[in-house]
């Protein structure tokens, strides 16, 4: 049967003073706020009634999940930590007697439920916290920022060189697996190596020849990753006509990852050609072979002008707490997601704001008549470009300043996320997993934030 919880007591539990197993206020509120089945709801479909794991029950789990959060702990620092505290044993409903979930089956379940289960969860405590009247969400301040990925800095040379050693080492993975009957390919890492360290011994050079000797050798470095991803496609071909199931059921995983990553390398190889050519505006350049869907983006900082990562929303009500969010790849523009996220914000609390403040990238005549006609009291968000004499007149008004106030408190939310909750740098990959370490992040604020209230 499946395990929601483990709330017996053993018998050592009882010998421990009272003192020591008293959670701090904040902890008791989570975990009074925690004691409700609705809470496991979205993990709960991935598992079988009858015959479903995990062994570790679902509310140890997201407890567990939000301490690694709360204190920035990898899996292997929450294991030994929690096992090492009495309050944090109780808090994840976890007797003195038992042992505590190990950081690898926490980071399977992770990898399991996926963003989307942390999206319907987040979801949920915000329609919680509604209902119990922890919140009223009147006001809603809406802004963006970049999550970066976990990733080196993006030189085409060093994408190539990630591609060729990535496209050899899953292709003698595939060979080992099936016995050789696909073949192995010749590991062309080392002339790659080479010639990236010919590129940083010229960009030393004080001579404007350097640029062209740097494109020279970045072009002979995308002719050995073409014939690396030739030689990548035959065993492809190979893997895919293999007739032993066997063979084929060992590989499968290996062909499909085979498969991506030999997508990528064409596109890499597409891109440092038409960069090489002097075309310096690619749409949706690909700037990490392990995290496809991180890009490059710019948000106007002075130490940081390009960013690479994921561009996320936050939509926060008066209480700090966080209503709605969305993360997308590439940069779309602030203007064209405002209505979204004032739609998804309504969903998530049952009812339309009456104020909503944003800065001026949000802004366009569209988004601001569109504001009212859902029935938007006040809309703060300043003009780009000249204003009118009226334009002046309405920016200067009591209500639109006090909002511009009000959504200056974003900056320090958006930068609490980062600097406490993880969303400075994405340490998972992938397009879901980035999606669950920022759900996990805003989760983890939204908990604290609500135990404050």
């Amino acid at each position: 049967m499946l395990k929601i919880d483990n709330q017996q007591i053993s018998f050592t539990d009882y010998l421990i003073p009272e003192e020591l197993t008293t959670l701090d206020d904040d902890l008791s509120m989570i975990d009074e706020y925690l004691n409700d089945d609705r809470i496991v709801q979205p993990f709960i479909e991935h598992f079988h009634k009858k015959h479903g794991r995990p062994s570790t029950p679902l509310q140890v789990y997201l407890r567990m999940m939000y301490i690694k959060r709360m204190y920035s702990f990898s899996y292997e620092i929450l294991q030994q930590r929690v096992s090492d505290s009495i309050k944090w044993r109780r808090f994840c409903h976890i007797p003195l007697d038992s042992k505590v979930p190990d950081g690898s089956t926490l980071c399977k379940l992770t990898k399991l439920f996926g963003n989307e289960s942390f999206d319907e969860l987040n979801k949920i405590i915000i329609t919680k916290a509604v209902k119990e009247k922890k919140i009223k969400a009147r006001k809603v301040r809406i802004d963006t920022t970049v999550a970066e990925s976990n990733i080196h800095y993006p030189t085409d040379a060093e994408l190539l060189g990630d591609c060729v050693r990535v496209i050899t080492r899953t292709v003698n993975r595939i060979a080992d697996a099936a016995d050789d009957a696909t073949g192995k390919i010749r590991n062309r890492g080392r002339s790659i190596k080479k010639k990236i360290l010919a590129i940083a011994k010229t960009s030393k050079r004080r001579t404007r020849e350097k640029f062209d000797e740097i494109r020279e050798i970045t072009g002979q470095i995308a002719e050995v990753a073409k014939h690396t991803v030739e030689d990548a496609k035959e065993v492809l071909a190979k893997a895919k006509q293999a007739t032993d199931t066997k063979i084929k059921g060992k590989t499968q995983k290996l062909i499909d990852e085979l498969s991506d990553v030999i997508q990528i390398a064409d596109k890499v190889i597409e891109q440092t050609e038409e960069v090489n050519k002097g075309n310096f505006n690619l749409k949706d350049r690909i700037v990490s072979v392990f995290d496809p869907g991180a890009r490059p983006i710019k948000k106007g900082k002075i130490k940081t002008p390009t960013e690479f990562g994921r561009k996320v929303l936050i939509a926060e009500s008066e209480e700090g707490v966080i209503t709605h969010y969305d993360v997308y790849e590439g940069n779309p523009s602030d203007e064209s997601l405002l209505i979204d996220a004032v739609k998804g914000h309504q969903d998530n609390v049952g009812r339309t704001p009456k104020e909503v403040a944003t800065d001026r990238g949000f802004y366009s005549k569209d988004n601001e008549d569109d504001l009212y006609t859902f029935g938007v009291k006040h809309v703060s968000m300043p003009k780009r470009g000249k204003k009118s004499k009226a334009r002046k007149e309405l920016e200067s008004a009591f209500w639109f300043k006090r909002l511009q106030r009000f959504r200056a408190g974003n900056e320090a939310t958006i930068s609490m996320l980062k600097r406490c909750r993880g969303l400075n740098r994405i340490l998972s990959r992938g397009t879901s997993g980035s999606k669950s370490w920022i759900a996990m992040g805003i989760m983890t604020h939204n908990l604290w934030k609500l135990a404050q209230l």
